[in-house]
């Protein structure tokens, strides 16, 4: 049993993951930054705090009050993009939560005495060459256009929660979330994980004996999530419980 900070309690994969830390015996602080959803973030068993996370000083208080063991980097800022590509200002306002947002948390992780930070990235930013791809192939730095916004929010997420010592870093590269909550109800991609099983990642990423890098997906030929079966216990056919 620990105590958890969860930045972004109320989103597709904070809202699955509440659960699951509270049967585990957690103690979890959810972030949300509406305060309509506080009430679902209590009934749920967690502590709601609702805060932007652009808000440094906010950020710092609410750790130093939470006083967590563990930080849940599960932050975005996508809105609800009807069909079709996702608008470039939707695209950059997702990365700089990813590079700003995620400097607030691990500098008031670090501040609060927590051990562990562990953050939501993306698996589909490999750069080309042989598949499946495994956590240690290199990002694609030649990204161009609308990829290359992605690409710079993923470096400094990656790189502040790998980095931050004496954190210990843990990245999640999730495929693309269908299920509850999510835009897409059905699985679809080279790189899909469903929403249950994201979550259950982030859960048993707690107690893993390893830090460092894990791909989180189901395996369609793009990456290869071994790493994560093999260290995390993790499986792609997770489902929580109806």
């Amino acid at each position: 049993m620990s105590r958890v900070f969860l930045a972004g309690a109320g989103g597709a994969v904070g809202a699955r993951l509440v659960p699951l830390l509270v049967r585990a015996g957690h103690s979890v602080w959810g972030t949300t930054r509406s305060g309509s959803r506080a009430g679902a973030l209590r009934s749920a068993g967690a502590t709601p705090v609702v805060l932007d996370a652009f808000d440094r000083d906010a950020v710092a208080r609410a750790m130093r009050e939470a006083r967590p063991e563990a930080v849940i980097h599960q932050l975005t800022d996508l809105g609800k993009v009807a069909s079709g590509p996702v608008p470039e200002d939707v695209l950059r306002a997702n990365a700089r939560l990813r590079e700003e947002g995620t400097r607030n948390l691990v500098d008031a992780a670090v501040a609060s005495g927590a051990r562990r930070f562990i953050a939501q990235s993306i698996a589909w930013m490999y750069a080309p060459g042989r598949e499946p791809h495994g956590e240690d192939d290199p990002l694609d730095r030649d990204a161009k256009g609308a990829a290359a916004i992605s690409l710079a929010g993923v470096l400094a997420l990656e790189r502040l929660t790998l980095d931050s010592r004496p954190l210990e870093g843990v990245v999640l590269r999730y495929g693309q979330l269908y299920g509850p909550g999510t835009w897409n109800t059905a699985q679809g991609g080279r790189v899909p994980v469903h929403v249950d099983a994201a979550a259950h990642a982030a859960l048993l990423a707690l107690d893993a004996p390893h830090g460092g890098i894990f791909n989180v997906a189901e395996e369609k030929g793009l990456v290869s999530s071994e790493r994560a079966r093999r260290l995390l216990g993790w499986s792609a056919d997770f489902r929580l419980a109806p």
